[in-house]
């Protein structure tokens, strides 16, 4: 009775261990970028895409945006300089801005 006592306790850690990896790789995974495009455009209507960014990393754009659209499934905060030192504004999923000072960096925020 003892060895099947045993291997039922060791069912129920091995179980509870691998919900908690399921649980904490789900999350790891989602939360790493967001899915979609950040498209913007210089002042010459030149068109530049950043492909899913990932979250909370301040990305560098190529050339000041005149026009920047957050086509991805998380808030996008825009920042003037390329270090993301000087917020502009924060927009959700689906919005645009337009001449809003050449911003030149972006973050997903979730």
């Amino acid at each position: 009775m003892h060895i099947r006592h045993a291997l039922s306790r060791f069912g129920r850690i091995g179980l509870t261990v691998g919900a908690a990896t399921v649980l904490a790789t789900g999350l790891a995974t989602n939360a790493q970028a967001a899915t979609g495009s950040i498209r913007y455009f210089d002042v010459n209507q030149a068109e530049f895409r950043i492909v899913d960014p990932p979250d909370n990393v301040c990305l560098a754009l190529q050339v000041r945006a005149d026009l920047i659209a957050n086509e991805t499934n998380r808030r996008m905060t825009i920042y003037l300089g390329t270090a993301c030192a000087t917020r502009v504004t924060t927009i959700g999923p689906g919005e645009a801005r337009s001449h809003i000072g050449g911003p030149q960096s972006v973050r997903i925020t979730g």
